[in-house]
């Protein structure tokens, strides 16, 4: 399944990004001239040596940093600010640990909620605890849940305002290697299930290959794009298949 929609919904317009100095001097170039078109339904991830830049890339995508120069487009509208129709998973899930699990979830729909509306909340709550495969576990807390369950809680938390986009930045990496497997074939389940456009941020080359339509390949600072990658392959992928061996190699080789 790829390229669902075929609509363009995300785009990076000649995008520029530079850091200065509190004196205004030392400036630092991390991003330059940047374009890339991200379309709706896709899953897209982006790999590059550390400090590229790759997280700033979502950090423009959520709206939490504004470039120097160039625009960062959501359906052709300028990204001003933070959305609902984009959110983003951390590495570490940011999960309240004195609210259940049910309560992490409802609290940003309770944010936004009208007054009689508690029902209709509770309904998606428990429809997305049973997405994420964690009804049983509603009424227990954060610290109740392995790495891999809190971290599904968080995609669940993200998904609960209905965002058009998850940005997704590194939400493996502190899982042990069997865990990250079981979970990259959650969060592909997830991704097939809701039809999301997901962008991924990964240092590991073969997750990006297994997972994603389009792999985008950063150079060093100040970061470009050296080459986008299609992934022609059928899923479910492995690790071990002979041609996602065969493309992580290649992709390995650009950045070495």
């Amino acid at each position: 399944m790829t390229g669902r929609s075929g609509e363009e919904q995300l785009r990076f317009d000649q995008v520029t990004l530079t850091y200065s100095g509190s004196s205004g001097s030392d400036c630092v170039e991390v991003i330059r001239a940047l374009d890339l078109t991200i379309r709706g339904g896709e899953f897209v991830a982006i790999i590059g040596p550390s400090g590229c830049g790759k997280s700033t890339l979502l950090s423009l995508l959520a709206g939490y940093l504004l470039p120097s120069s160039g625009q960062v487009l959501y359906r052709g509208s300028r990204i001003d600010g933070p959305g609902r129709e984009r959110m983003m998973v951390f590495q570490q899930p940011a999960l309240f640990p004195w609210l259940t699990n049910e309560e992490n979830v409802a609290y940003g729909l309770r944010l936004k909620a009208n007054r009689g509306s508690g029902r209709a909340i509770q309904a998606a709550v428990d429809g997305l605890l049973r997405l994420v495969q964690l009804d049983g576990f509603a009424r227990h807390y954060p610290s109740n849940l392995s790495g891999g369950m809190r971290q599904r809680l968080e995609i669940a938390r993200a998904l609960a305002v209905n965002p058009q986009v998850l940005l997704m930045d590194e939400p493996l990496a502190a899982l042990d290697a069997l865990t990250r497997r079981r979970m990259q074939r959650e969060v592909l389940r997830i991704w097939e299930t809701t039809g999301k456009t997901i962008v991924l941020v990964t240092h590991d080359i073969d997750e990006a290959v297994i997972m994603a339509d389009r792999v985008v390949v950063m150079g060093q600072r100040p970061t470009s794009i050296i080459e986008i990658d299609e992934i022609a392959l059928a899923r479910p992928r492995q690790r071990e298949d002979p041609e996602v061996r065969t493309v992580a190699r290649r992709l390995s080789a650009l950045l070495e």
